[in-house]
């Protein structure tokens, strides 16, 4: 399928969550909404939270396209963010410019953060790049998840993107906590025992909560070990386990299919905001 458009577009959505105190629930205000990216409605959910679907209504990123998503979140705010469906790189043309996707992100004082979108599916000859950077206050809470697959695999794009650059940056309190560089282009030996051998999938989860000992992200990272050696499938999954320098950890998989990766990734949030908050993690109805 060809796709054509006389010229790129710049979507803007700058989101704001606040708590209610009398009501115990987080409100959503939108400040900026500039399409392709649009908000419809927050809905409820558990734990005085709100649940906010990111909706992309153009269908898919085509070259040369500028978007930029903020958020907010206020203190004692509990947001929890999602797409509607796969995000979508399509073929770039050699006249234009990458695809680029910013994100900032603010939580504040107590809140919570879970951004747990669908996954990023670059096609054949698509150029993405994206940058994320999250800044977290003292008590604040982060779950976010990211999955990276090769291409529309039953058409045999596999690694066939000229390019995919992802950059993320995670800070507490204006000390850097992750820093985290991903650059795949028609270059790399995908298949190289070096990179990928085997594996066509990768997810990065990071979990994290300002203001707790070392002591309480070591044995939570014992706990989430525990579950990655129950999930792995050699050949087929690995999942790894490891602490930040500070106020969290994060959670990697590399997979042959993407069908075991969400499952996986839920039962680490499962086990996590159990662990850190004595909540259930509830998986975002989705809009279709």
């Amino acid at each position: 399928m060809a796709f054509s458009r006389a010229q790129w577009i710049t979507g803007k959505l700058r989101l704001g969550f606040t708590f209610d105190e009398e009501m115990q629930q987080s409100k959503l205000n939108v400040y900026t909404q500039q399409p392709p990216l649009r908000v419809i409605r927050a809905f409820p959910v558990a734990d005085g939270g709100a649940l906010v679907h990111l909706h992309n209504i153009s269908g898919g990123v085509l070259g040369g396209d500028q978007l930029e998503i903020s958020a907010h979140i206020g203190t004692r705010a509990y947001a929890q963010l999602t797409s509607t469906s796969a995000t979508r790189i399509y073929r770039c043309q050699p006249h234009l410019p990458p695809v680029t996707q910013m994100a900032e992100m603010v939580v504040e004082e107590g809140g919570l953060l879970e951004y747990l979108p669908d996954p990023i599916i670059p096609f054949a000859g698509s150029r993405y790049i994206q940058r994320s950077r999250i800044e977290l206050a003292s008590n604040a809470g982060l779950f976010w998840w990211e999955m990276l697959a090769p291409g529309r695999t039953a058409r045999g794009e596999i690694f066939a993107y000229d390019l995919l650059h992802v950059d993320l940056d995670i800070s507490a309190q204006g000390k850097p906590l992750a820093i985290e560089r991903v650059r795949l282009d028609s270059q790399c030996q995908f298949s190289s025992l070096a990179r990928f051998g085997v594996y066509r999938y990768i997810s990065s989860f990071y979990i994290c909560k300002v203001g707790l000992e070392a002591a309480d992200w070591l044995r939570l990272e014992k706990e989430l070990s525990t579950i990655a050696q129950q999930l792995i499938v050699p050949g087929e999954i690995c999942w790894g386990v490891s602490t930040l320098v500070a106020h969290g950890l994060v959670v990697r998989a590399l997979s042959r299919s993407g069908r075991d990766i969400p499952s996986g990734l839920h039962a680490f949030w499962q086990a996590a905001k159990q662990a850190l908050y004595g909540r259930e993690a509830v998986l975002p109805r989705k809009l279709y």
